[in-house]
Parts: C-alpha cells; structure tokens; sequence
C-alpha cells in the first residue's frame, strides 16, 4: 500500500501572531437575564486577540504609527505605562517584532500580569499602588524626558493612534457584524480609544447610533483599566463630546456580574466587562427596542 505525501503549506493558514488582532466575534447576549422584549444585546469578546484583550489593537498601531513617523526603530526602547492590557499587548508585539520594551506600572497590578510580562521579556518599573495609573503616567513622562534620545514613548493616553486603531477596525467589525442595525454603543473608558475611535466611526455611519459611555462611580474603585475622569489626569485622546449618555458604575455591581455571568452562563469576564454589561443591562431596561453592543475588554483570566 502505497501514501501520499501531503504539503501541510497548502492546509494551514500560514500567519504572524500580529496579523491575528482583530476580528474578534461577537456573543448573543439577547435575554441573558430575562425578555427580551425588541431589545437585542451582543458583545464583542476581545480575549479572542492573541495577548488576550483590545488593547492589542491599540499597541499595534501605535507601533506601527512609531514606525512609519521614524520614531521607532531597533536602536531604540519602546516605554510606556500601563495598568495591564496595554503592557501586555506591547510586550507581546515588541517581542514579535523584536523591540526592547521598558514599563511602568503599578505595583497592584496582579500577579498574573506580572508573571506574563516578565515571560514576555519586558522590563519593568513599579510605582506606588496608592496612586495608581496616573503615578506611572508621571514616571514614565520622566524616564522620558531624561533620555529622550532612549525611548520611544507610545504614550497611549494622548497617542492618536490609539483612536484610530478602533477607528479603522473595532467600529468597522461591529457595522459588519450587525448588518448596521446598532442603534446603542456602550463602552468603559480607560485612555478613551475604544470609545472614542468606535464612537467616531458608528457616529459616521449613522448619527443617530447612541454613544454610551461608562466610568467608575468613584475615584476610589477596582476597575482596573477604568478611569474616574472627575479626579484622574484627562487623557488627550479623550474626547467627552463623543458620548450621548454617561454611566457611573460601582465596583460592587461590576464584580457582582462578573460572578453573576460566569456562573449562570460560563462566560468568565473581568471587572471591567461586567461593568460595561451592567450598563448595558441598565440601557437595555430603558428602551423599547434597539440594538445594543457592547465590549469585553478582556476575560477574567
């Protein structure tokens, strides 16, 4: 009996671990607790992007940005802060693309975090937990300005392309995916990329779509990768005007959902996301019918 040799080329999608950001599906929330009643619910899942959240969107193209200014090259380490998912986006394409990368970083973050930016190779700087993001904003602002010629300095909170990654991608995928019928946008607000650049992009294709945003209720809250604009250092990026409606929701809530979630309905997120559904369930509550879509920024892994 005689075999083949099979060209395993011809069957297997040959790809860069880059070129898998993006695209991520989105889940039929639709009644997850109670009617429906013409209200419709989805959520983009974005721990589906290979460094496990949306902000590899966001570190893509602000790399890429680097580069093709002339900022970024191999002679160079790429610095920023980051509570977590930005960090981890960055060290994912940095090794990929075989940058050196420095962060700084609360000393809080999980351990889980640490553990996979440390296998990633990134170097890393901790400020004090007390103070959170914006301590790390200043810190690396400093590292910065003492080596200017060092660094390339992403900085996500006022990088432009930051925005513009959700822009040419996030608020494209959902206008796809619900055949345009998004009538509701809702999404937390961290740097304001996601909102901003997805906000801009829906805003386009239809004026009419409602821009929900969502914030921590206070200043004091575990949401990570969340700000309260009230008390934080504003992003540049960030852009308010963008918004029709604005949610305040309180860490309890959120972790309560999250629980909620992952026990009635095997979907394991993270604070964030559960307070992003917990907005959308209290806009969902609201109206008689509609589309709503909303994003988990990461899982709870």
């Amino acid at each position: 009996m005689t075999h083949k040799s099979s060209n395993l080329s011809h069957n297997i999608e040959e790809s860069t671990i880059i070129e898998r950001i993006g695209n991520t599906p989105l889940l039929n929330l639709t009644g997850i607790f109670g009617k429906s009643d013409g209200v419709s619910l989805f959520a983009k899942a974005e721990w589906y992007n290979p460094g496990g959240s949306i902000k590899d969107r966001a570190a893509l193209s602000m790399i890429r940005a680097g580069e093709e200014e002339g900022k970024l090259n191999t002679n160079k380490i790429v610095l920023d802060a980051t509570s977590g998912n930005t960090g981890i986006g960055l060290a994912m394409i940095c090794s990929a693309l075989n940058y050196r990368l420095s962060l700084v970083i609360p000393e809080n973050v999980s351990k889980e975090r640490k553990t996979i930016l440390n296998a990633y190779g990134a170097n890393t700087t901790y400020t004090n937990p007390l103070e959170g993001i914006d301590e790390a904003i200043k810190k690396a602002r400093e590292m910065f300005s003492e080596n200017p010629e060092k660094y390339f300095y992403v900085d996500q909170y006022s990088n432009e392309a930051n925005w513009k990654a959700h822009y040419k991608t996030t608020g494209p995928e959902i206008i796809e995916q619900t055949e345009g019928k998004i009538t509701h946008f809702v999404a937390g607000v961290g740097t304001g990329g996601t909102i901003g650049g997805t906000g801009r992009k829906l805003k386009e294709y239809n004026k009419s779509i409602k821009i929900i945003e969502v914030q921590p209720d206070s200043p004091f809250h575990g949401l990570e990768g969340l700000k309260h604009m009230e008390t934080a250092l504003i992003p540049k990026i960030y852009n308010e005007k963008l918004r029709d409606d604005l949610l305040n929701i309180s860490t309890e809530e959120a972790q309560r959902m999250t629980v909620k979630l992952a026990r009635e309905k095997g979907i394991l997120i993270g604070p964030s996301s559960g307070a992003a559904l917990v907005a959308s369930l209290k806009v969902a509550s609201e109206i008689k019918q509609g589309m709503i879509v909303t994003v988990f920024p990461d899982s709870g892994f």
